[in-house]
């Protein structure tokens, strides 16, 4: 039950202040995990089977329950026979009583059906607690949906008037067939999700985003909106109900056939309001489907993908002998094997050191992220384009037997009119007239219209995309380069390669820069205990920060991460009394704030560019918190960006030497094995605390975006930090 989109803004602040308040009796807060420990929610490892049974099932039975429900009411609102002789269509042909007993039972159905509904409705609410709501709502469905079975099959059978070819069904009887049907899947769907809540497999509580919730809302005002229109249209127009309901369908899907239209002054006046807030009505609807299948679904798929191309690759290293690029360097330089590409090509030995090896192993991961997100693209189109095609050609084949016996149609006329209809043509040369095909299309058009809706995204995803793209490089050579053509074309474009050429360099001289400071900084430093540590001493990382946002190349290691972030008060160290130095380190910082919203301004996905090199870590309590608050500035700001931001590694080392990380130290890193998996995997890795950039615990593995996962680990460490000052203070006040 995870949601990766912008919408977990309420759950990261319950747990905010869940965490705030679970502290000690001293007033410290717990700790489960050691500071700078990464932690990610472990969604790439949940079967994606319980993810569809946690929140996907519930989402469709949401959706699909209110239908069915409406057809119950559709299905009641007329007899289930019409006499049809002498007459040319079947709207004109009368209609005889049902039975008493009939029309009770079909009452009491839709009323307990209605009461499942509400009952689902509480419980996504947070109305009606979980173990009340399912069983009322799986209950009620399944016993609707068997009344519905067996007056249908009643009906059909032993009251069945002779001769049976004298009399037809009528669109209500249709309407229950289609209604019993759903209620049984949507039944069916919460039995599941019951099973897996009861099994511990997630908690016992939809987990939903608003806008999750607010789809079942959105339906049943579409479909009351579409049922009450459909009244006041068949009263003015003096249609039929059923035959009103199919126009108002019709109509407010845009698909427009013509066999049925307003006539009367009044008609046509009510249609503007009507047609324009139900297409709105509707609109909002398909895009709120939309927005879960693609937005919600394909990050659950993401993780899932991400996950089988991580471990398929780490199988293929170790069983071709080069997995050495995972393993850790304890030595401040030594010889490991290139990191392997996917493809043709030889691995050359070369000497790294371990933060080098660290960008190696992050470009791995990368190359995994880009070919799960391509095949997951894909695979969403494959699936949307054949239940398109199930949708369009079934259909069709359904359309073709009910009209046949009255327009006599073929198979390809049917699947020229159910084209005209999914595509919203209608150009109304070929409809319906039969009580089954007219109701059918009613139930078709509701699924078909969705689907065809997402389709179409993931066109755009895959094909479009694919089209834009490859149009772009020609007009890169052609058009766009403006009077001198091709040759200027061509030119402009080798400049664009060199550019990048030379970034590329100067980030990984910036890396090999930042290593073997760091590498220079452990040898001639003494090696501190165990117990963390918070600040170095090292210069200010303001001038190099203002270098690096001017394009200047910047100079300074990576600050040497956990190893460098030292302690501003040790155990045995005396505070530094006010001197010249910390006068000026004062005006510095008061500079710096001067210039940190000028800079927050400008901070846009143009203008952010990666960091050659890694700052120092500040030297002063103050200093460090100051950029704590300067990079949850400059990180928020990146969340506003479309599509998310994706960090290189120097800036990914930099955020993670502010948490408390070192990507120089090989001891804080550990080699990723394909062979474990699941909790034991995880187990693993928060027992001894150490990652992999493609380990389970890796931060691009985690649910959320990176730019949220950054943001949420910086403002945890200024927390921290600040509540550690908070806690300085009372102990020397109490001096």
């Amino acid at each position: 039950m995870e949601d990766a989109g912008g919408d977990r803004v309420e759950e990261h602040a319950r747990a905010f202040e869940a965490t705030t308040k679970d502290k000690t009796s001293s007033g410290q807060t717990k700790e489960k995990s050691p500071p700078g420990r990464l932690e990610n929610a472990p969604s790439h490892l949940d079967p994606s089977r319980w993810w569809f049974a946690s929140a996907a099932f519930p989402m469709i039975a949401g959706t699909l329950g209110p239908v069915a429900s409406a057809f119950s009411i559709l299905a009641l609102v007329r007899p289930w026979r019409q006499y049809y002789v002498a007459v040319n269509l079947p709207d004109e042909a009368p209609f005889i009583p049902d039975p008493e007993w009939l029309t009770a039972i079909n009452a009491v159905q839709l009323f307990i059906a209605i009461g499942a509904n509400l009952a689902l409705l509480l419980n996504m609410t947070r109305r009606l607690r979980f173990s009340i709501a399912q069983p009322v709502t799986i209950v009620g469905w399944y016993v609707s949906s068997i009344c519905l079975v067996a007056l249908t099959a009643t009906a059909s059978g032993p009251l069945v008037i002779e001769p049976a070819y004298e009399y037809i069904w009528s669109q209500a009887f249709f309407y229950g067939i289609y209604s019993a049907i759903l209620y049984f899947i949507v039944a069916s769907l919460m039995v599941m999700t019951f099973m897996g809540a009861h099994m511990g497999r997630y908690p016992k509580d939809f987990m939903l985003t608003p806008s999750q919730r607010t789809l079942m809302l959105q339906t049943i005002s579409f479909l009351i909106y579409l049922l009450l229109g459909a009244l006041v249209f068949c009263n003015v127009e003096s249609w039929g109900y059923l035959d009103a309901v199919y126009w108002a369908a019709v109509t407010l899907f845009t698909v427009g056939f013509g066999d049925l239209y307003p006539e009367t002054t009044l008609g046509r006046a009510l249609l503007f309001p009507y047609a324009l807030v139900g297409i709105i009505s509707l609109g909002l609807v398909i895009g709120s489907i939309r927005s879960l299948v693609l937005e919600r679904g394909k990050h659950r798929l993401d993780a899932r993908m991400v996950e089988k191309k991580r471990r398929r690759l780490l199988r293929s290293l170790v069983m071709k002998g080069k997995d050495d690029i995972l393993s850790p360097i304890r030595e401040p330089s030594g010889l490991v094997s290139s990191p392997p590409s996917i493809g043709p090509g030889s691995s050359v030995t070369t000497g790294l050191t371990e933060f080098e090896r660290r960008g190696e192993e992050f470009k791995l991961m990368r190359k995994i992220q880009h070919d799960a997100e391509r095949r997951r693209r894909w695979y969403a189109m494959a699936i949307s384009g054949s239940t398109w095609l199930v949708l369009w050609l079934v259909g069709a084949k359904i359309f073709q037997e009910f009209e046949g016996p009255y327009q006599n149609w073929n198979y390809f006329e049917a699947c020229y009119f159910a084209f005209v209809s999914l595509t919203t043509i209608g150009y109304g040369d070929v409809t319906p007239v039969s009580n089954a095909a007219k109701s059918f299309w009613v139930f078709w058009a509701l699924l078909a219209l969705p689907t065809t809706t997402i389709l179409i995204s993931n066109a755009g995803d895959t094909i479009v995309k694919g089209i834009r793209d490859t149009t772009d490089q020609i007009a890169m050579i052609t058009i766009l380069p403006g009077e001198r053509g091709l040759a200027s074309g061509s030119a402009r474009a080798k400049q664009a390669n060199d550019r990048v050429d030379e970034e590329t360099h100067l980030e990984r001289a910036g890396a090999n820069a930042a290593a073997a400071a760091a590498t220079t900084n452990k040898q001639d430093a003494p090696r501190s205990s165990n117990k963390l540590i918070t600040f170095s001493d090292s210069v200010s990382p303001r001038a190099s920060w203002r270098q690096n946002d001017n394009g200047g190349g910047g100079g300074g290691g990576s600050g040497g991460g956990a190893e460098s972030l030292r302690s501003f008060k040790r155990p045995g160290h005396r505070r530094p009394a006010k001197s010249d130095d910390s006068t000026a380190s004062l005006a510095r910082i008061e500079a710096a704030s001067r210039s940190t919203s000028a800079q927050l301004l400008r901070m846009t996905r143009a203008v952010s560019l990666p960091r050659q090199s890694l700052p120092p870590i500040p030297t002063t309590p103050a200093e460090y918190h100051l950029t704590l608050i300067e990079e949850i500035g400059r990180v928020t700001q990146h969340l506003k960006t479309h599509p998310p931001r994706k960090y290189t590694f120097q800036e990914w080392a930099w955020y993670l030497s502010l948490v408390g990380e070192d990507e120089n130290d090989a001891d804080r890193h550990h080699k990723a094995h394909a062979h474990m998996r699941g909790e034991k995997e995880k187990h693993r890795e928060n027992r001894d605390g150490k990652w992999s950039w493609v380990g389970s615990r890796s931060p691009l593995m985690s649910s959320q975006e990176e730019a949220e996962w950054i943001l949420d680990k910086l403002t945890t460490k200024l927390e921290r930090e600040l509540r550690r000052a908070v806690r300085g203070e009372r102990k020397a006040s109490l001096k």
